[in-house]
């Protein structure tokens, strides 16, 4: 045989090289695998949060087409043909050339609606490519877990005025996206730039929710169709526009509306429709196909900052009850408005002295450590009016990012959520290997991932009614900056009523011109109370005796919703020291069916301590009650009172245990003293 020379052009065959990069794949997609074990773990998801993100993320996987039998496969032609057609038996069982395995043959049955999270990417190019990866990275393990993600790209920040020019780095940011979710296996992404159209706003499709814009969808199967397949949407923000008849670049915040609309079913060529009965049953028939369960903004700037807590982000935003006061303090932000409040005055430590900013101008330390790297990185003491323009221009996205989230919630089913934090904490750096696809190098403990968090527990990282300083989470900016826990959640929530209201007349012992409130109130409706009270405790109440017990010291009622939620505080006298009276939580209630979800029960809780009682309150519970480990969380103090079966808890700052006397023995006194009102009378063993 003769033997092949060095200089023959003949291609020689890669068997080598392709089974490297074979095995370079599926150690990458392993590697992606243990990651996702790692993140779910650290997810610190409750039994009951399990349970609640199984029933409802439950994938249920397509079934397998079952072959045909031979003798079935005649056609069906409506004439009797005998054995004229009898099938070669040779032939169908001939062996067929075939390499590799043999594909399996599917049925395209979609079980329930795609559970999908909307996902904004916010100046994409601030983002580098290894930090891109690691998003990647999660949302390919969201799409494995039960939730597909639709990301839209906003590179609006630093494009040029040329129309063209913009649409040409969009369409470069969303490749980038697209190719950091390609690079972790899964069924990839697929860009799309042909989904959006731009009409004439109609100012006769309004509904409550004030969504301005003429941003649609031009045909939701080209979403739908890749969702499908397990495909990741990366949509481009350019649309066509109807009165131009040319492509033109929309915000993307427009965009993210024209997608939750549509998902939402509320496409304005449905609810145009002359038959409002046909309308309606088509808005339900799309909403079968699709539910928008998240939506998720990836911001380097982070969470909404709080205004009133130094070096803090709102953990958790209760739309119905807090977005007005917000935008307020965002708004005047945004108009360069930058005065002091009570809360930053109070807030600089005097041990400390105040920094070069406070001591001018009280910005609060949030805005300062943001607009500290966002400035000219040589100028050791940035001027005010530079530092005030840095504030004002990331209040607005602040605000943006607020309104965004409202006006998408407000659309969307109650159990939607949203998520606002930045790619750093959706990329999951802190994490023991700094990088999954290169050299290993020295990590930090490992760190939950916010976005498959969120997923498992639809929670924020850390419970909006805990100590502000038992929430923050530090970390470094590259000039050594610290900032604080990055992550906002938000919910369209709940109205919280709160009589009286604190705001208006604060909360203060009865006296002769200013009684307590009663029961009677026609504000308070009295049998959803008691029920409410007795379907969290599991107990039915002796209402006589309580409604004695607590007239004339009833400080406030706090009411979450329909009355899925509540406490009602009272002041009562200590045995020992009668001439005073201390604010006591008497009863705190959650409906069963919102209790662990919803954040119903930090919502009130948040409401009582920062709102109507700043200053402190205690209360007490039965030493096994299952919910003291929650309890122990929020209260700056506890103390298992001797020869009784109660615990006592605190907010009280500086209360300390033991003492015997003072605040503390006040408190004791009331806690042991307070005569249950139980109908079953067991209260007598405590």
């Amino acid at each position: 045989m003769a033997s092949r020379s060095a200089e023959d052009p003949r291609p020689r065959a890669k068997y080598g090289s392709d089974l490297s990069a074979g095995a370079s794949k599926r150690k990458r997609e392993d590697i992606v695998t243990k990651e996702l074990f790692l993140d779910v773990l650290g997810a610190t998801a409750t039994k009951r949060e399990a349970k609640t993100y199984l029933s409802r993320f439950r994938s249920e996987k397509p079934e397998k087409a079952q072959p045909v039998p031979s003798e079935e496969r005649k056609d069906d032609v409506g004439v009797n043909l005998g054995n004229l057609y009898v099938p070669i038996r040779a032939v169908d069982q001939s062996p067929i050339f075939e390499q590799g395995p043999r594909k399996a043959q599917y049925v395209d049955k979609i079980a329930g609606p795609l559970h999908t999270a909307l996902v904004k990417i916010r100046d994409p190019q601030a983002i580098d490519d290894r930090t891109l990866r690691a998003v990647g990275l999660t949302l390919v393990q969201l799409s494995r877990l039960g939730m597909s993600s639709v990301v839209v790209v906003d590179s609006e920040k630093k494009m040029q005025n040329n129309d063209a020019s913009i649409r040409s780095s969009a369409i470069q940011q969303a490749d980038r996206v697209a190719a950091a979710i390609d690079e972790h296996g899964g069924r990839g992404a697929r860009r799309l730039d042909n989904v959006l159209i731009t009409t004439d706003v109609n100012e006769g499709f309004r509904s409550s929710v004030q969504i301005r814009s003429g941003t649609h969808i031009t045909n939701r199967n080209l979403i739908l169709n890749p969702l499908r397949k397990g495909k990741i949407p990366v949509v481009v923000p350019v649309a066509f526009s109807s009165t131009t008849q040319a492509l033109v670049y929309v915000p993307a915040d427009e965009a993210m509306l024209a997608l939750t609309q549509d998902f939402a079913g509320l496409r304005p060529d449905v609810l145009l429709e002359s038959d409002p009965q046909a309308a309606a049953e088509n808005v339900k028939s799309m909403q079968k196909e699709i539910s928008l369960d998240r939506i998720i903004i990836l911001d380097p700037l982070g969470g909404i900052p709080a205004i009133d807590k130094q070096d803090q982000c709102h953990i958790f935003i209760n739309l119905e009850q807090e977005y007005d006061a917000i935008k307020a303090e965002l708004s005047s932000l945004t108009a360069g408005k930058l005065e002091p409040n009570e809360t930053e005055t109070r807030s600089i430590s005097e041990e400390e002295p105040p920094s070069m900013l406070t001591s001018s101008n009280p910005i609060p330390a949030f805005w300062e450590a943001q607009s500290s790297f966002a400035v000219n990185a040589e100028s050791t003491k940035p001027g005010l009016s530079t530092i005030s323009s840095h504030v004002s221009g990331q209040a607005k996205v602040h605000l943006q990012n607020l309104e965004l989230l409202r006006d998408t919630l407000a659309i969307l089913p109650p159990s939607s959520s949203g998520l606002l934090t930045t790619p750093q904490k959706a990329a999951n750096f802190d994490r023991s290997s700094q990088d999954s696809f290169s050299t290993p190098g020295v990590g930090t403990r490992r760190q939950r991932n916010a976005l498959i968090h969120n997923l498992l527990t639809d929670k924020p990282d850390f419970s909006s009614s805990l100590p502000l300083k038992r929430t923050q989470q530090p970390i470094s900016t590259p000039d050594q900056t610290t900032l604080i826990n990055p992550a906002t959640f938000f919910k369209r929530g709940m109205p919280i009523s709160i009589m009286p209201d604190p705001r208006i007349h604060r909360w203060q012992p009865p006296s002769p011109s200013s009684p307590s409130i009663s029961l009677s109130d026609p504000r308070l409706d009295l049998s959803r109370l008691i029920h409410l009270i007795e379907d969290s405790f599991n107990r039915e109440l002796d209402i006589p005796h309580y409604l004695s017990r607590i007239e004339n010291r009833i400080a406030g009622i706090i009411i979450a919703g329909e009355y899925e939620g509540g406490a009602l505080l009272t002041w009562e006298s200590p045995p020992s020291n009668p001439s005073i009276m201390v604010p006591y939580l008497d009863k705190f209630a959650v409906l069963k069916r919102s209790q662990g979800a919803g954040g119903v029960a930090d919502i009130v809780f948040k409401a009582m301590v920062r709102t109507c009682f700043p200053d402190g309150v205690c209360w007490r519970s039965r030493r096994d009650n299952p919910v003291n480990k929650w309890y122990f969380e929020r209260a700056r103090g506890t103390w298992k009172i001797p020869d009784s079966n109660w615990t006592m808890f605190w907010t009280t700052e500086g209360v300390q245990a033991g003492e015997g006397k003072g605040v503390f023995g006040d408190y004791e006194s009331v806690c042991r003293g307070v005569v249950p009102s139980w109908a079953d009378n067991k209260g007598v063993i405590d």
